[in-house]
């Protein structure tokens, strides 16, 4: 079943424990993002390590092949789960991280769900969003990414490009029906990840910011357990949002 990762997208300690407080025992996932760490650091794992939950450190790392490694090796140290870096870096930088041993798990991010193709289009007039989609996700898995980040929208089209039986989807951008969008431009609710059997879907904002993020929680697992209980007919196409 896809697992539910939710996002402390917070900015104090105090919340993060509200918030391990109240997800303890439903929630066994949880993102720490550039807003906490940078805040926190090690405080903020630590929390989540002893709630007795994973961690998720969502740094998109991005630098030299040297800096990267020497990254992930002091992720390590953390005790962490996974950690994320831009493919973008390259195959070089995206090896480096993948031949630290021991390490965590490596997570490639393609294209940011934030982005639409008329940015990528910005950043190069004949680049595509798909085009560039494809490469870095095809480049991440064969220099050692563990998984792969993008949209729920980008999996059925990289899972027939990539034609790799085992590779794996980490999906951010979930959102219920009912939410908000805000920043995110390429979204998808839960059940959509769900059928399409994502292996770990993130979710911040709809728990984060819900008046009882335990409930809003639980509806998101529910809706994905009874989504993957279902299977999509042959030659369907999901709705997304």
């Amino acid at each position: 079943m896809t697992e539910l990762i939710v996002a402390l997208d917070v900015d104090s300690l105090a919340k993060e424990k509200d918030l391990l407080r109240g997800l303890r025992d439903t929630v066994t996932f949880y993102k720490i993002g550039l807003e906490l760490f940078t805040a926190h650091g090690k405080r903020a794992v630590d929390l989540v390590h002893q709630a007795g939950a994973r961690v998720f450190l969502d740094l998109k790392l991005h630098d030299i092949p040297r800096t990267v490694a020497a990254a992930v090796r002091e992720a390590q140290k953390l005790g962490v789960e996974a950690v994320s870096l831009h493919l973008l870096g390259g195959a070089d930088m995206i090896r480096a991280a993948a031949e630290v041993s021991p390490r965590p798990k490596i997570w490639g991010v393609s294209v940011l769900t934030s982005m639409s193709d008329k940015d990528v289009k910005a950043i190069h007039p004949k680049a595509s969003l798909s085009g560039l989609l494809k490469s870095l996700a095809k480049t991440g898995w064969e220099c050692g990414a563990d998984a792969l980040i993008c949209s729920v929208q980008d999996v059925e089209d990289l899972r027939r490009a990539l034609k790799f039986p085992d590779v794996r989807f980490v999906t951010p951008g979930i959102r219920p029906a009912e939410a908000e969008h805000g920043d995110q431009k390429r979204v998808a609710t839960p059940e959509a990840a769900a059928r399409l059997g994502v292996d770990a879907v993130v979710v911040g904002r709809p728990v984060v910011a819900a008046p009882d993020p335990l409930r809003a929680a639980q509806g998101i697992l529910g809706a994905m357990k009874r989504a993957a209980e279902h299977e999509v007919p042959k030659g369907a196409r999901l709705k997304l949002s």
